[in-house]
């Protein structure tokens, strides 16, 4: 049996990935993950992502903020490096939608660590995000 968690999260504003990325960077959020940087521009639905280096953070995030992607799905990975922790951050086509999945060393809740431990993840998201004009969230964390 798998799981599939995530938090998805709607702005009162459309924002950028770079915007959200900065303003979780004072969280200890970086896009610099295991990997690389890793990042997504689905305008053809295959979600073919992509990984480059560290250096070349503000290429990607110019990239996925593109004006000609705004009506495309874009996404990179965010990493807490101190967590050791991470996922992928997805915007969705309009900006005002996207999602977080826990997708690098999901942190499983003590004594359940089939489980997601969700409330660290919305405490460590949900705060910082309140400034860029965070709206609502939706959590969950289910059995495939």
């Amino acid at each position: 049996m798998s799981r599939t968690a995530d938090i998805d999260l709607v702005f009162a504003c459309p924002v950028t990935a770079g915007a959200v990325v900065r303003t979780l960077t004072g969280e200890g959020w970086s896009l610099q993950e295991p990997l690389g940087i890793s990042y997504v521009v689905n305008n053809d639905d295959l979600f073919n992502w992509q990984s480059t280096s560290t250096d070349r953070a503000a290429e990607v995030l110019a990239l996925v903020d593109s004006p000609t992607n705004v009506d495309h799905h874009v996404g990179v990975c965010i990493y807490h490096s101190t967590a050791e922790t991470g996922g992928q951050l997805l915007l969705y086509a309009g900006r005002s939608h996207c999602s977080f999945i826990p997708t690098i060393d999901r942190r499983g809740l003590s004594g359940a660590a089939g489980l997601t431990d969700m409330a660290w993840y919305l405490n460590a998201l949900v705060p910082p995000l309140l400034a860029l004009g965070l709206a609502s969230y939706k959590a969950r964390d289910l059995a495939d």
